[in-house]
């Protein structure tokens, strides 16, 4: 475990020391402030045209605006994942030191579970600037905070299981632009899954069952349902493992 911790410091504070992370809470800010303002200034303006109307028609902030919002940070992930684990893997066969990797005393699942943790909490941090607008609705509204806080298990599960794929599409190449875009070519693909769903065939279902949107559904709607928690954890695990195998397979050749 302390390996695990001193190799996730060493990522986080490679992030940092680069402009790399900043830019990405930077970006990750102003996209979901627009759609925070957007969302909001929309939800007010039906308000007041319903009250000159003279007919009050039944408004909610988590349904009208923090759902929607949630949604939204889960379409912002998908485009900002591979940018967090493209230099994972790639820029260390990059720069030569995989070999020290590959060769050192440290166990490989160490390194992975400490590539892939650094990933995860840099995502938390990009999820927490989002918290500050959500603060502003607790602030002057009056939301339930039970769904927000399912919907965000429910965005860290996610991106933690787009992470784990990320991280070992990472480990084949070392162009970090490669490695992002494939990254994203898979995110995506298992995004769009969920399209088929309107063909009746088994092999449609088991595809849209595959998709990262419809398992996120439930969590949007503040609901914690056990099979959709399972899926994501399930397909971290899938991406972690086919990780180590792949850099076991590094360590071999070396």
């Amino acid at each position: 475990m302390r390996n695990i911790w001193i190799i996730c410091r060493k990522e986080l504070g490679s992030y940092f020391v680069s402009p790399i992370a900043y830019i990405l809470l930077a970006m990750f800010a102003v996209i979901f402030g627009f759609f925070f303002w957007n969302a909001l200034g929309y939800f007010v303006l039906m308000g007041m045209e319903s009250q000159m109307r003279g007919q009050m028609m039944p408004m909610n902030l988590n349904e009208d605006v923090i759902r929607p919002l949630l949604q939204n940070a889960s379409v912002i992930g998908l485009f900002f994942i591979p940018m967090i684990t493209m230099r994972l893997f790639a820029e260390e066969k990059r720069s030569g030191t995989i070999e020290l990797l590959a060769t050192s005393p440290v166990r490989d699942m160490e390194v992975i579970l400490g590539k892939w943790l650094a990933a995860v909490v840099l995502y938390a941090c990009m999820l927490l600037f989002s918290g500050l607008s959500f603060a502003f609705l607790f602030k002057y509204g009056n939301p339930d905070w039970r769904p927000l806080a399912i919907g965000y298990l429910g965005l860290l599960l996610q991106a933690g299981a787009l992470l784990a794929i990320g991280t070992f599409i990472s480990t084949l190449t070392k162009n970090q632009i490669i490695a992002g875009a494939a990254t994203f070519g898979v995110c995506l693909l298992l995004w769009v899954l969920e399209w088929v769903s309107y063909e009746p065939a088994t092999w449609a279902k088991v595809l849209a069952y595959m998709s990262v949107v419809a398992h996120f559904e439930s969590f949007g709607k503040g609901v914690l349902d056990a099979k959709d928690a399972i899926f994501y954890v399930t397909l971290i695990f899938f991406g972690l493992f086919l990780t180590a195998r792949s850099l076991e397979s590094l360590r071999w050749r070396s």
